[in-house]
């Protein structure tokens, strides 16, 4: 296989990675957007569900957080067998069971069957993310990375976008229809496009660029030859699981966690609690936040690449959106304040979170990169159990969010000062 020419066109450059892009990214925001979206959406479900059920605070806070705990116990797992397996075959399998699980939540009916469900989803959705983000490096090279994470995961702020007027519409317009409660026919409306995506994960995706047809030769040699100049520096899963960087690296990527599902997850209580009533408000509402976080990341993502720099990119933001979620809590009862610090808050916590995961594409390489991705993911994701928890706990203790959302600004500071005290690594 012949070397690309130091001369290659730059145009002809521009051109494969926009063909990768058009390809590759619309197809892997949807099905993450989904994945999203049935995370978070017992979030909007709690506003009709909690009253028919009878769950209480502490109840709903666990059932929120306990998808995590499925998620973290076969999230590795899952990873460590996607290269064995291939990309495709592992990301159909996953959108398929969890998006039948996520719509099974219709028949939900007490608390140990909502804590099933809960659990089976994480079960069902675990290596999704990480093995996306893997699956990335296979295409991408470092100078790319943190914008192409960028798109990527805007399935956060488009799933809060359009998912909480699209839940809030399907709970009010449904109710009552056939006999189900508009929460039921939201799990079942926003569920079942996965098994859809599933399948059609088996036909759009290429394990690998020396699989894919739609490259040429050249082509497949010039990404070839960019991805190699990016080296590696573990060969195994043990050498990454001895690796003292990947548990700090994991540090501040769990005190972001707790901070974003603690605004996915909690939300809607906190606009209701500033006085809006109507379930559709409500829905609009937290449409803002995310609206503002999409944009911030695409513009902070760029800046992060173009600099080559991602520390300060990443904690800076995070300091901020700890300083204005304090805030927000501060004045939860003026709607205008808080929904305004809110929405700062929101988007800082998306930024620092989407260029993060350049550190850990950067750091790690080779097949063994997808146990460490997965290995911070998992340590991470423990964050998304325990916020939802502290805050529902401390709602039924002190009947107001207000004790739960300081822990989680305690946490988003200390992660970024965490991540500002990491000193840069070289990939070797």
């Amino acid at each position: 296989m012949s070397a690309i020419p130091s001369t290659y066109p730059a145009e002809r450059h521009a051109a494969l990675y926009r063909k990768l892009n058009w390809r590759l990214l619309p197809f892997l925001l949807l099905c993450y957007t989904f994945a999203y979206l049935d995370r978070v959406n017992i979030g909007f479900a709690k506003l009709q569900m909690q009253s028919d059920l009878g769950f209480s605070d502490a109840v709903y806070g666990l059932g929120a957080g306990i998808f995590f705990l499925g998620y973290v116990l076969f999230e590795v797992p899952s990873n460590l067998l996607l290269p064995k397996v291939g990309a495709r075959k592992t990301i159909s399998r996953i959108m398929v069971l969890w998006g039948v699980t996520s719509a099974s939540m219709v028949f939900v009916r007490s608390e140990p069957m909502f804590y099933t469900m809960r659990f089976l989803l994480g079960v069902f959705e675990a290596g999704f993310a990480p093995g996306m983000i893997f699956y990335l490096t296979y295409w991408y090279g470092r100078a790319r990375m943190a914008q192409v994470m960028a798109i990527v995961m805007l399935a956060g702020p488009i799933g809060g976008m359009f998912g909480g007027p699209l839940s809030t519409w399907i709970m009010t317009s449904f109710s009552g229809a056939h006999g189900l409660g508009g929460w039921q026919w939201m799990f079942l409306i926003e569920g079942l496009p996965c098994v859809v995506f599933g399948v059609l994960a088996l036909f759009v995706l290429d394990d690998r660029p020396g699989d894919a047809r739609w490259l040429s030769a050249e082509e497949k040699r010039l990404l070839a030859s960019e991805l190699d100049a990016r080296g590696g520096s573990h060969h195994s899963f043990a050498q990454v699981a001895k690796d003292p960087r990947v548990y700090w690296l994991a540090l501040p990527y769990f005190c972001f966690i707790c901070g974003i599902y603690a605004v996915s997850f909690w939300l809607p209580s906190i606009i209701k609690a500033a006085g809006v009533k109507d379930t559709m408000q409500i829905g609009l509402y937290s449409a803002i936040p995310y609206v503002a976080a999409a944009v911030a990341m695409l513009l902070v993502g760029r800046s992060s690449d173009r600099r080559g720099e991602r520390r300060f990119h990443s904690a800076v933001p995070a300091l901020i959106g700890s300083a204005t979620l304090a805030l927000a809590t501060v004045f939860s009862s003026d709607l205008a304040v808080s929904l305004t610090c809110m929405t700062i808050s929101t988007a800082m916590m998306w930024v620092a979170y989407t260029v993060f995961w350049a550190m850990p594409s950067e750091y790690l390489k080779g097949d063994a990169a997808s146990g460490g991705i997965a290995l911070i993911n998992t340590i991470g994701l423990m964050g998304g159990f325990l916020s939802p928890t502290i805050i529902g706990w401390a709602q039924g203790a002190t009947g107001s969010l207000h004790a739960g959302l300081y822990v989680m600004v305690a946490l988003l500071a200390v992660g970024a000062i965490a991540l500002l005290a990491m000193r840069p690594a070289r990939a070797a």
